[in-house]
């Protein structure tokens, strides 16, 4: 029993980790190169650089049935701090030099 709950705590949170890399890849790959420059942080390449290997790790860190469970959860949380450092760190400093299409209320700023 408390075997089971185990196992779909880990499948879970693995879960969160391999989501939160994505989340982190798809948002860096809709900003713009300049808004990394212009915020002083690393590269718009960089990132994608990292976030990719930390998504890639994350998935393959998903345990079976639903992944390979190639490798171990210590890698996979390497990949949730890479998407962390980017969403608390980077995000915030590139969200004023990114430009969004407003919609009938006006320009849109981000944020929550």
């Amino acid at each position: 029993m408390l075997g089971g709950v185990q196992f779909y705590l880990f499948l879970v949170f693995n879960l969160v980790i391999l989501a939160l890399t994505v989340w982190a890849l798809v948002d860096a790959a809709r900003r713009p190169a300049a808004a990394f420059v212009a915020a002083g942080k690393q590269t718009k390449q960089i990132w994608l650089i990292i976030l990719g290997i930390a998504t890639a790790v994350a998935f393959f860190s998903v345990p079976p049935p639903l992944g390979l469970g190639a490798f171990p959860t210590w890698l996979a949380l390497l990949s949730a701090v890479a998407a962390i450092v980017y969403l608390v760190d980077a995000r915030p400093a590139i969200a004023p030099h990114t430009r969004r299409r407003g919609g009938p209320s006006g320009p849109s700023r981000g944020g929550w």
